[in-house]
């Protein structure tokens, strides 16, 4: 392991867990403006805060956005992801109250969403080193 600040430390563990993750608004309405993507961004962060986790990276369009987010293990995914969206289209709505009447029924995210690891080592070559641990001690 590199003696870097890339890996983060728990009371038990040390790790560099990374997401990516996209959220379509409903319907893939263009409801998503400059200044709104600027309020989620700020949104997001501190419901990373809140986890524990870090809004690494933040973008999007009209229709979708996408965040890097660094977490720990000690978070489940899936409730992480249902408090960015959760929270994220509450607040939005309270700071940007023209936005309601675009909103679908008073929801703004669509309810599925797109989530995957990255970061490290490709999967190969993990899967090369880990086949390789006997062999080496022989």
């Amino acid at each position: 392991m590199d003696n870097d600040n890339s890996y983060r430390t728990g009371r038990h563990c040390i790790f560099a867990l990374h997401v990516h993750l996209v959220f379509v608004t409903k319907y893939r309405r263009n409801v998503l403006a400059a200044n709104t993507l600027a309020s989620l961004r700020e949104i997001f962060s501190s419901i990373c805060i809140d986890f524990e986790a870090r809004l690494v990276e933040m973008n999007g369009e009209d229709d979708h956005v996408h965040l890097l987010v660094e977490y720990p293990p000690k978070v489940a995914l899936a409730k992480l992801v249902n408090s960015l969206k959760g929270v994220s289209s509450r607040r939005l709505r309270q700071l940007h109250p023209e936005l309601a009447r675009r909103y679908y029924k008073g929801v703004l995210w669509s309810p599925s969403y797109f989530a995957a690891s990255c970061g490290g080592a490709p999967i190969d070559i993990i899967r090369r080193y880990i086949e390789q641990q006997q062999e080496a001690t022989r």
